[in-house]
């Protein structure tokens, strides 16, 4: 359930296998529910009975969808359900052309709008062990189905004010910094993760070895792609070199993209981070990019952000080696990592975790969801009432020597 709501895709019993009808069902829901945002469900909500949305709804749902500003917030909202539900809608009649041949005309239209779903919402989860497959693995050599699967998770890890951005292109002509910076910072990750994928795995006889080079490539951007808080697999991960092994580790904790279905970092905190220790090394006062100055506050935003997702991931880490010992601490770096991050990647060793140390999974996935935007409003709340205790004043300087 909370792997389900939190989009992460971690579970320890096979979903097409264990979970009857009904089972599956709810489970698309929680997905459905945690990938577009428990608020923008509430203000359908509100929409569709008819009732009121007060000032202070509007600013608690501007947090939750992580836009600028608050005018505007309830049709932004619009947007997202109506852009969503179309996306997953072609996103399954897309794969309907894969399922429906193999499996027939009702199982392959549910398992193509299931899959569409839960790849858009970044959720990971499959129903293939209902057919006695291992994930996507029967279609790793399927360019196809490659394609379609990774636009559903790299639209899906985008952002909805990046959709806005894009579709009002044609219009102002222009897109905004952070439409810029993420996907550029996607575009980045993807090319160079898929490169140094096909570089790793290009003679490992357990994943790509065997394949021929279109197969190799199609394995490799599907690599790239679902570290980025998908889950789902076209190789079995647990049967990757140990440099693949880091790389997926350092692209799950980097994640998707603020106000997208995803979790991790955030692309945009690395890239303010990146252009920041750039900037510090030129010697510049200010951080500029792409004709624009980063705020003092979007930089500390992100380094604070960064810091906790550091200590926390560092306090569970310590946790489940303490009440996992006896795994490969590697293995559990990268299960926390996927948990964390709501990724849903794995070596095959939840079902094998001990009870405390399946606790700080579900309780680092519910963090890795709920914590980053929490954290964010919390930091602007404590700013603004910090401004209105002190006012305008500065203590003097105090200087601490680093490095």
């Amino acid at each position: 359930s909370v792997s389900a709501v939190c989009v992460t895709g971690l579970i320890t019993l096979p979903t097409g296998a264990y979970w009857n009808l009904f089972g599956q069902i709810v489970i698309i829901i929680l997905i459905e529910i945690g990938g577009l945002g428990f608020m923008t469900f509430m203000t359908l909500a509100f929409i569709a009975t008819g009732r009121r949305i007060s000032i202070h709804d509007r600013l608690i749902i501007q947090a939750a969808i992580n836009s600028d500003q608050i005018s505007g917030v309830v049709s932004f909202v619009k947007k997202i359900i109506y852009f969503a539900l179309s996306i997953e809608g072609i996103g399954a009649l897309l794969l309907c052309l894969v399922f429906v041949p193999q499996f027939g005309f009702v199982r392959g239209v549910y398992f193509s709008i299931w899959h569409s779903v839960s790849m858009y919402c970044n959720a990971g989860f499959d129903l293939m062990a209902s057919v006695g497959q291992s994930g996507f693995t029967h279609y790793v050599s399927n360019t196809y189905f490659t394609i379609v699967i990774c636009l559903l998770i790299i639209i899906g890890g985008l952002g909805f004010s990046v959709y806005v951005d894009l579709l009002d292109y044609p219009k102002r002509r222009k897109l905004s910094l952070h439409s810029k910076v993420v996907l550029i910072t996607t575009g980045l990750l993807l090319f160079s993760g898929t490169l140094f994928f096909f570089l790793f795995e290009f003679n490992n006889p357990h994943t790509m070895g065997n394949l021929s080079f279109v197969g190799k490539l199609d394995a490799s951007f599907f690599q790239a792609t679902t570290p980025r808080t998908a889950g789902a697999n076209t190789i079995v991960q647990a049967s990757m070199t140990n440099p693949s092994i880091f790389l997926t580790d350092l692209l799950m904790f980097v994640g998707a993209s603020p106000g997208s279905t995803g979790g991790g970092l955030k692309t945009t905190t690395l890239f303010v981070i990146l252009v920041t220790v750039y900037a510090v090394l030129k010697g510049r006062k200010d951080v500029n990019v792409m004709r624009r100055r980063i705020t003092r506050e979007t930089i500390l935003r992100a380094m604070t952000i960064f810091a906790i997702n550091v200590i926390v991931l560092i306090l569970c880490y310590f946790g489940l080696m303490i009440f996992d010992s006896k795994i490969n601490i590697d293995y559990l770096l990268f299960e926390l990592l996927s948990a964390y991050n709501t990724v849903g990647l794995s070596c095959g060793i939840t079902a094998d975790l001990s009870v405390y140390g399946k606790c700080i999974l579900i309780i680092s996935m519910f963090v890795g969801r709920v914590g980053p935007l929490t954290i964010a409003y919390l930091l602007a709340d404590t700013e603004k009432r910090r401004f209105d205790k002190i006012g305008h004043y500065k203590l003097p300087p105090g200087n601490i020597l680093l490095g």
